[in-house]
Formats: C-alpha cells, structure tokens, sequence
C-alpha cells in the first residue's frame, strides 16, 4: 500500500478533500535535470493538488479542517488506473482510425486522422465515465487510514 500524509482542506458528508503535504527531496538526488518527479514539481510550484478520501473505518467526525491525516492506496490500483488512463484513449484511437477507414470510401489520409481524433475523444470519455462508475468503490479510492494531528495545535517557540 502507498502511504502519503496530507492535510484536510475539507470535509464532506461522504469522504473528505485532502491536499497532500509535497515531501520532495530532489535538491539531494542526483538525477535532478532528469527525473520527470523534479520537473513535475516545478512546474507545479503554487498549484494545489487535493485528492478525495474515503474515511474507510474512520468516521468522518473524526477529522476537521487543517487536521494532518494519513492516507493510503493499494499498488495494484495505481497500476490498473495508469493502464486504463493512458492505453484506453491509445486503443479507442486506433480502432478509430482503422474503422474510419474500413468503413467509408474516399481519402483515406483524411479519414484515418478524423477516425483517430474522435476515438480518442471516445475514449477520454469512457476514462471519464470508468471514475464517475468507481467514484465511491472503496477498493480504488484513496482511504484515511489513521489522523495524525491537526495542524493548527502545533507549539511554535518565537
């Protein structure tokens, strides 16, 4: 399972938002110019993420807002959201273009490009339609695994 902490910038009557804490230790490794983690976050740098929870065994009272929370996610659901986010739109773009040009007479060129766009319009629409069908499947969605401790209580020495 991957483990992350985050803090609560919401509570809903059906999970929670969190915003993960960014712990990145790129000013250390020594791949820096070329790990796709580093570029990521600098291009990201003043942008939020929040990632919807599912309180799993925890009750959502437990948590309010700005409290710290731990979070996780099976591996296996990363793998299998990364094949049907990426592969999905590839295929759905391929059989597209190939039934586009089986189909109809004419250029072929400018039927396989037309085919190829709307595949690959289908099948963003069908990724989109996979996570609304999932949106409250427990064995996909992230799950509060334990609260560590709100934010907001920590001592500051001045």
């Amino acid at each position: 399972m991957l483990i992350e902490t985050g803090r609560v910038v919401a509570v809903d009557s059906d999970g929670l938002w969190v915003e993960p804490i960014r712990q990145s230790t790129c000013g250390s490794c020594a791949a820096q110019k070329g790990c796709g983690h580093g570029l990521l976050n600098r291009l990201s740098d003043g942008r939020r993420g929040y990632i919807r929870v599912l309180p799993g065994g925890q009750d959502e009272g437990v948590c309010s807002v700005d409290d710290k929370v731990r979070i996780g996610i099976p591996e296996e659901v990363i793998l299998r959201g990364s094949l049907i986010v990426y592969m999905l739109p590839l295929v759905c773009m391929l059989a597209g273009a190939a039934t586009a040009v089986g189909l109809a007479p004419g250029s072929q060129d400018v039927l396989a490009a037309l085919g190829a766009a709307g595949g690959f319009g289908l099948g963003f629409v069908l990724v989109r339609w996979h996570a609304w069908r999932h949106r409250d499947d427990r064995s996909l969605q992230p799950t509060l695994l334990e609260v560590l401790r709100p934010l907001k209580e920590r001592v500051t020495v001045v």
